[in-house]
């Protein structure tokens, strides 16, 4: 439908897909006050539980997902107030900027700079500045990792307690992992959809999507020098069953390269960070489903997080699909592992 909008010139398929996901405009909700803030410049919307609490309490910053060029605070307001409610957390959901009208690393340093502005301001809001968490799906655990990252060297600041990534998007090297292939025409996120993604925010448009797609935009010395982290060896055979079949390795080209190499940069793909940072990072929750084209990038994180020491609780829905999550009571329909990956998200937070 995007597309025949598109061809026609009545708007563009971005323009369409998001205002298909604005989501509706929800009441008051009895067991939270809900206020729209500013962080830094940054609009946020802060969710605090209204029942009394014993200390202070847990702070949460969600960034939400949708490629980074789609969603807001409103679509995603079902799952914050869920999340506020049932974790008894305060929650602040962070509108940080879109692609393609704001490119990386736009997104990334409203994330961050909301998080800094939220910690030196920890006491307005009753929290805990010893427990404070990033969390943010698909694209938005993208974010939630890089702003782990770079938090994890500064000694100015609290440290984060945990990273909660669900079905994150970590890294743009590789689009043929096993789980890309086995689910490449899988709902809500088609392979190449991916690959269009990560290029909206990485250069506004998404020209060369074919040769990101077959691999040849990385220099063979930098998918050697990688191979260690991003590589089906790192993938417990279990996940592999399902059809994987290896590709031929195409051949670089430099000039696309040229226009992609920021890819190599962690901050954009978090899974490319060295072990010196990884090995710092807080305790972690990964959240991975079985019907996904990002369904390794989790994969290899938490071994990556495994290797350096930290602490992982990995949580994995066997009939889950990428986006699941947001669906969660959406237009009046939900889908029982939504509910079930919610729920495993408020139960590491408890356990926190």
């Amino acid at each position: 439908q995007g597309r025949i909008l598109e061809k026609t010139g009545l708007c563009s398929q971005i323009t369409f897909g998001r205002y298909v996901r604005q989501g509706r405009k929800l009441g008051v909700d009895p067991k939270l006050f809900i206020q729209d803030r500013q962080f830094n410049k940054v609009p946020v919307r802060v969710y605090q539980p209204k029942v009394t609490s014993d200390g202070r309490r847990r702070g949460i910053l969600f960034f939400h997902g949708g490629g980074w060029v789609f969603g807001s605070l409103d679509t995603y307001e079902k799952v914050c107030r869920y999340l506020s409610r049932e974790s008894e957390s305060v929650v602040v959901s962070v509108q940080y900027r879109l692609a393609p009208e704001h490119k990386y690393p736009a997104a990334y340093e409203d994330c961050l700079h909301a998080t800094i502005h939220f910690m030196n301001n920890i006491e307005h809001y009753g929290v805990d500045p010893a427990n404070v968490i990033v969390c943010g799906d698909s694209a938005g655990g993208n974010l939630a990792a890089a702003v782990s990252q770079t938090l994890a060297g500064r000694s100015d600041l609290p440290k984060l307690r945990a990273q909660i990534l669900i079905y994150p998007g970590l890294q743009a090297l590789d689009f043929n992992l096993p789980s890309y292939h086995q689910n490449r025409g899988v709902p809500l996120l088609f392979r190449e959809r991916a690959a269009f993604f990560a290029l909206q925010y990485l250069n506004g448009d998404a020209l060369h999507m074919q040769e990101v797609l077959e691999g040849s935009h990385i220099p063979p010395d930098m998918r050697l020098k990688y191979r260690k982290w991003v590589s089906p060896d790192n993938i417990p055979e279990k996940f592999k069953v399902r059809g994987v079949k290896p590709l031929r390795p195409t051949d670089f080209i430099a000039e696309v390269y040229e226009t992609v190499k920021r890819f190599c940069e962690p901050n954009l793909c978090p899974l490319l960070a060295e072990d010196a940072i990884v090995h710092q990072l807080p305790e972690s929750f990964i959240l991975t489903c079985e019907y996904d084209v990002l369904r390794d990038d989790g994969l290899l994180y938490k071994k990556r997080l495994e290797d350096n020491g930290v602490r992982v609780t990995w949580y994995h829905l066997e009939d889950g699909f990428h986006g699941v999550i947001s669906l969660y009571d959406y237009c009046g329909f939900s889908f029982p592992a939504g509910k079930r990956g919610l729920d495993s998200v408020v139960n590491f937070l408890k356990s926190l």
